[in-house]
Protein backbone atom coordinates (compact mmCIF):
# COMPACT_ATOMS: atom_id res chain seq x y z
CA UNK A 1 0.00 0.00 0.00
CA UNK A 2 0.88 3.68 -0.37
CA UNK A 3 2.54 5.61 2.58
CA UNK A 4 1.63 9.11 2.32
CA UNK A 5 5.14 11.17 1.98
CA UNK A 6 4.97 13.43 4.88
CA UNK A 7 5.14 9.96 7.02
CA UNK A 8 7.16 7.73 4.63
CA UNK A 9 10.31 8.17 6.64
CA UNK A 10 9.06 8.43 9.98
CA UNK A 11 10.23 4.93 10.44
CA UNK A 12 12.80 2.52 9.60
CA UNK A 13 12.11 -1.18 9.16
CA UNK A 14 14.39 -4.07 10.33
CA UNK A 15 14.07 -7.60 9.96
CA UNK A 16 14.90 -9.98 12.13
CA UNK A 17 14.31 -13.63 13.22
CA UNK A 18 14.82 -16.01 16.43
CA UNK A 19 14.28 -19.71 16.27
CA UNK A 20 12.21 -21.41 18.14
CA UNK A 21 12.10 -25.51 18.35
CA UNK A 22 14.23 -25.20 15.14
CA UNK A 23 12.01 -23.36 13.23
CA UNK A 24 12.48 -19.74 12.26
CA UNK A 25 10.04 -17.20 13.11
CA UNK A 26 10.62 -13.90 11.19
CA UNK A 27 9.69 -10.23 12.14
CA UNK A 28 9.97 -6.77 11.21
CA UNK A 29 10.79 -4.01 13.89
CA UNK A 30 9.37 -0.64 13.30
CA UNK A 31 11.82 0.84 14.98
CA UNK A 32 11.58 4.59 16.87
CA UNK A 33 11.57 4.77 20.77
CA UNK A 34 8.05 4.89 21.33
CA UNK A 35 6.42 2.28 23.49
CA UNK A 36 6.36 -1.03 21.92
CA UNK A 37 2.76 -2.15 20.09
CA UNK A 38 3.13 -5.91 18.92
CA UNK A 39 0.61 -6.46 15.67
CA UNK A 40 -0.48 -9.77 14.62
CA UNK A 41 -1.46 -10.14 10.92
CA UNK A 42 -4.33 -12.12 9.33
CA UNK A 43 -4.43 -15.20 7.05
CA UNK A 44 -2.49 -15.26 4.28
CA UNK A 45 -0.86 -11.77 5.06
CA UNK A 46 2.51 -10.65 6.87
CA UNK A 47 4.61 -7.93 9.09
CA UNK A 48 5.06 -5.83 6.27
CA UNK A 49 0.97 -5.28 6.20
CA UNK A 50 1.66 -3.02 8.88
CA UNK A 51 4.37 -0.20 7.14
CA UNK A 52 1.47 2.14 6.95
CA UNK A 53 0.01 1.80 10.58
CA UNK A 54 3.59 1.85 11.72
CA UNK A 55 4.20 4.90 9.87
CA UNK A 56 1.33 6.85 11.11
CA UNK A 57 2.08 5.77 15.02
CA UNK A 58 5.66 6.70 15.10
CA UNK A 59 7.17 8.37 17.36
CA UNK A 60 5.15 7.29 20.09
CA UNK A 61 5.00 3.99 19.12
CA UNK A 62 7.68 1.56 17.73
CA UNK A 63 5.50 -1.19 16.44
CA UNK A 64 6.82 -4.75 15.79
CA UNK A 65 4.90 -7.51 13.45
CA UNK A 66 6.00 -10.75 13.06
CA UNK A 67 5.37 -13.05 10.12
CA UNK A 68 3.31 -15.88 12.51
CA UNK A 69 4.04 -19.40 11.57
CA UNK A 70 3.38 -20.50 7.68
CA UNK A 71 3.44 -17.47 6.69
CA UNK A 72 5.54 -14.84 4.90
CA UNK A 73 9.34 -15.24 6.05
CA UNK A 74 8.80 -17.52 8.83
CA UNK A 75 8.78 -21.30 8.23
CA UNK A 76 5.98 -23.50 7.88
CA UNK A 77 5.06 -25.31 11.33
CA UNK A 78 4.05 -28.63 12.60
CA UNK A 79 0.81 -27.36 13.32
CA UNK A 80 -0.74 -24.74 13.49
CA UNK A 81 -3.37 -24.83 16.89
CA UNK A 82 -4.34 -22.20 19.11
CA UNK A 83 -1.37 -23.08 21.70
CA UNK A 84 1.30 -23.52 18.87
CA UNK A 85 0.48 -19.04 17.91
CA UNK A 86 0.27 -18.28 21.21
CA UNK A 87 3.76 -19.95 22.35
CA UNK A 88 5.45 -18.15 19.12
CA UNK A 89 3.73 -14.64 20.83
CA UNK A 90 4.86 -15.29 23.87
CA UNK A 91 8.92 -16.56 22.50
CA UNK A 92 8.88 -13.61 21.03
CA UNK A 93 8.57 -11.17 24.01
CA UNK A 94 10.83 -12.80 25.55
CA UNK A 95 13.78 -12.58 22.84
CA UNK A 96 12.75 -8.80 22.48
CA UNK A 97 13.60 -8.85 26.59
CA UNK A 98 9.51 -6.92 26.41
CA UNK A 99 7.50 -7.60 29.66
CA UNK A 100 4.49 -5.71 29.09
CA UNK A 101 3.21 -4.90 25.36
CA UNK A 102 0.41 -3.65 23.89
CA UNK A 103 -0.92 -5.95 21.82
CA UNK A 104 -3.08 -5.59 18.52
CA UNK A 105 -4.27 -8.11 15.64
CA UNK A 106 -6.29 -8.55 12.97
CA UNK A 107 -8.62 -11.82 12.37
CA UNK A 108 -6.98 -14.35 12.86
CA UNK A 109 -4.24 -12.32 14.39
CA UNK A 110 -7.11 -10.40 16.43
CA UNK A 111 -7.98 -13.91 18.09
CA UNK A 112 -4.72 -14.79 18.46
CA UNK A 113 -3.69 -11.56 20.68
CA UNK A 114 -6.79 -11.48 22.73
CA UNK A 115 -6.20 -15.27 23.74
CA UNK A 116 -2.69 -14.69 24.47
CA UNK A 117 -4.35 -11.76 26.84
CA UNK A 118 -6.64 -14.19 28.35
CA UNK A 119 -3.64 -17.08 29.28
CA UNK A 120 -0.82 -13.95 30.43
CA UNK A 121 -3.11 -10.91 31.42
CA UNK A 122 0.53 -9.93 32.90
CA UNK A 123 2.22 -9.24 29.87
CA UNK A 124 -0.97 -7.40 27.79
CA UNK A 125 -1.29 -3.40 28.96
CA UNK A 126 -4.04 -2.96 26.24
CA UNK A 127 -5.71 -4.70 23.07
CA UNK A 128 -6.68 -3.83 20.03
CA UNK A 129 -9.01 -6.45 18.20
CA UNK A 130 -9.61 -5.87 14.49
CA UNK A 131 -12.33 -7.69 12.93
CA UNK A 132 -11.57 -10.48 15.64
CA UNK A 133 -14.71 -12.50 16.47
CA UNK A 134 -15.48 -13.74 20.11
CA UNK A 135 -17.36 -17.00 18.52
CA UNK A 136 -16.25 -18.32 14.76
CA UNK A 137 -17.48 -20.61 12.40
CA UNK A 138 -19.50 -22.87 14.33
CA UNK A 139 -21.51 -24.06 10.58
CA UNK A 140 -18.46 -25.54 10.07
CA UNK A 141 -17.85 -24.50 7.24
CA UNK A 142 -13.97 -23.09 5.75
CA UNK A 143 -14.43 -19.54 4.14
CA UNK A 144 -10.94 -20.36 2.96
CA UNK A 145 -11.33 -23.68 1.65
CA UNK A 146 -10.91 -21.53 -2.12
CA UNK A 147 -6.94 -21.81 -1.25
CA UNK A 148 -6.89 -25.80 -1.80
CA UNK A 149 -7.46 -24.76 -5.36
CA UNK A 150 -4.08 -22.90 -5.61
CA UNK A 151 -0.56 -24.90 -7.12
CA UNK A 152 0.96 -26.15 -3.98
CA UNK A 153 4.69 -25.99 -5.81
CA UNK A 154 6.31 -23.14 -6.81
CA UNK A 155 6.68 -22.67 -10.71
CA UNK A 156 9.93 -21.89 -12.39
CA UNK A 157 8.45 -18.30 -13.44
CA UNK A 158 5.99 -15.56 -11.83
CA UNK A 159 3.77 -15.80 -15.11
CA UNK A 160 3.52 -19.67 -14.89
CA UNK A 161 2.68 -19.74 -11.01
CA UNK A 162 -0.09 -16.81 -11.70
CA UNK A 163 -1.33 -18.69 -14.67
CA UNK A 164 -1.64 -21.40 -11.97
CA UNK A 165 -3.91 -19.59 -9.64
CA UNK A 166 -6.68 -19.60 -12.51
CA UNK A 167 -9.67 -17.12 -11.42
CA UNK A 168 -7.73 -15.87 -8.32
CA UNK A 169 -5.24 -14.55 -10.19
CA UNK A 170 -6.12 -10.94 -10.41
CA UNK A 171 -6.40 -10.44 -6.61
CA UNK A 172 -3.26 -12.29 -5.34
CA UNK A 173 -0.89 -11.87 -8.30
CA UNK A 174 0.57 -9.28 -6.22
CA UNK A 175 1.21 -11.97 -3.33
CA UNK A 176 3.51 -13.58 -5.77
CA UNK A 177 7.12 -13.02 -5.19
CA UNK A 178 10.60 -15.09 -6.09
CA UNK A 179 11.46 -17.40 -3.17
CA UNK A 180 14.95 -17.97 -1.76
CA UNK A 181 15.70 -20.88 -4.26
CA UNK A 182 14.62 -18.63 -7.35
CA UNK A 183 11.60 -20.31 -8.11
CA UNK A 184 8.24 -18.39 -7.54
CA UNK A 185 5.25 -18.91 -5.41
CA UNK A 186 3.00 -17.40 -2.50
CA UNK A 187 4.01 -16.48 1.35
CA UNK A 188 1.77 -19.10 2.73
CA UNK A 189 1.39 -22.63 1.49
CA UNK A 190 -2.24 -23.40 0.68
CA UNK A 191 -2.91 -26.13 3.57
CA UNK A 192 -1.57 -24.86 6.35
CA UNK A 193 -3.98 -21.87 5.35
CA UNK A 194 -6.92 -23.82 5.03
CA UNK A 195 -5.70 -26.01 8.29
CA UNK A 196 -4.78 -22.99 10.26
CA UNK A 197 -7.99 -21.52 9.75
CA UNK A 198 -10.05 -24.60 10.54
CA UNK A 199 -8.70 -24.33 14.06
CA UNK A 200 -9.52 -20.67 14.27
CA UNK A 201 -12.99 -21.61 14.61
CA UNK A 202 -14.74 -22.03 17.64
CA UNK A 203 -16.52 -20.19 20.51
CA UNK A 204 -13.83 -18.43 22.60
CA UNK A 205 -16.40 -16.24 24.49
CA UNK A 206 -14.39 -17.24 27.67
CA UNK A 207 -11.45 -15.96 26.07
CA UNK A 208 -12.41 -12.94 24.95
CA UNK A 209 -13.87 -11.77 28.05
CA UNK A 210 -11.22 -13.61 30.39
CA UNK A 211 -9.23 -10.49 30.28
CA UNK A 212 -9.43 -6.95 31.73
CA UNK A 213 -6.55 -4.30 30.35
CA UNK A 214 -8.45 -1.45 28.09
CA UNK A 215 -9.53 -2.49 24.91
CA UNK A 216 -10.59 -1.33 21.57
CA UNK A 217 -12.81 -3.20 18.93
CA UNK A 218 -12.63 -2.12 15.77
CA UNK A 219 -15.12 -3.27 12.93
CA UNK A 220 -16.05 -2.92 9.23
CA UNK A 221 -19.35 -2.03 8.99
CA UNK A 222 -19.02 -2.72 4.79
CA UNK A 223 -18.62 -6.32 4.51
CA UNK A 224 -16.47 -7.11 7.43
CA UNK A 225 -16.83 -10.82 8.78
CA UNK A 226 -17.49 -9.39 12.19
CA UNK A 227 -21.45 -8.74 12.91
CA UNK A 228 -23.20 -5.63 14.19
CA UNK A 229 -25.08 -7.73 17.14
CA UNK A 230 -21.95 -9.81 17.78
CA UNK A 231 -19.70 -6.92 18.02
CA UNK A 232 -22.27 -5.07 20.28
CA UNK A 233 -22.26 -8.10 22.96
CA UNK A 234 -18.42 -8.39 23.05
CA UNK A 235 -18.40 -4.53 24.42
CA UNK A 236 -21.11 -5.31 26.30
CA UNK A 237 -19.69 -8.47 28.20
CA UNK A 238 -16.09 -7.28 28.33
CA UNK A 239 -15.49 -4.12 30.54
CA UNK A 240 -13.05 -1.75 29.73
CA UNK A 241 -13.68 -2.00 26.23
CA UNK A 242 -14.69 0.37 23.28
CA UNK A 243 -16.29 -0.34 19.82
CA UNK A 244 -15.04 1.85 16.34
CA UNK A 245 -17.00 1.39 13.04
CA UNK A 246 -14.95 2.03 10.24
CA UNK A 247 -17.10 2.23 6.73
CA UNK A 248 -15.07 -0.06 5.19
CA UNK A 249 -14.68 -4.23 4.76
CA UNK A 250 -12.72 -6.75 6.35
CA UNK A 251 -8.93 -5.30 5.69
CA UNK A 252 -10.25 -2.39 7.88
CA UNK A 253 -6.72 -1.03 8.63
CA UNK A 254 -6.01 -1.20 4.71
CA UNK A 255 -9.43 0.03 3.54
CA UNK A 256 -9.40 3.04 5.68
CA UNK A 257 -6.33 3.87 7.19
CA UNK A 258 -6.06 7.07 8.07
CA UNK A 259 -9.44 6.26 9.84
CA UNK A 260 -7.97 3.10 11.55
CA UNK A 261 -4.29 4.49 12.49
CA UNK A 262 -6.68 8.08 14.22
CA UNK A 263 -8.69 5.14 16.48
CA UNK A 264 -5.79 2.77 17.54
CA UNK A 265 -3.75 6.31 18.58
CA UNK A 266 -6.28 7.83 20.43
CA UNK A 267 -6.94 4.70 22.42
CA UNK A 268 -3.29 3.98 22.67
CA UNK A 269 -3.21 7.42 24.11
CA UNK A 270 -5.70 6.60 27.08
CA UNK A 271 -3.92 4.14 28.39
CA UNK A 272 -1.09 3.75 31.08
CA UNK A 273 2.16 3.38 30.17
CA UNK A 274 3.03 0.21 32.38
Amino acid sequence: MDIDKDIETSTTARRSALTIAGRTLSYVDFGGPGRPLLALHGHMSEGMSYADLAARLAPEWRVIAPDQRGHGASDRAADYSREGYLEDVEALLDHLGLDRVALLGHSLGAINAYQFAARRPDRVTALINAEGCAALGLDGANPLAFVLNFPERPAPSKEEFVAGLGPFAAHFEPLVHQLPDGTWGLPFHPRDIHDSEDRVHGDHWADWTASACPALLVRGSKGGVLPADQARQMIARRPHTRLVELETDHFVYAGDPVGFADAVRDFLRTTPAR
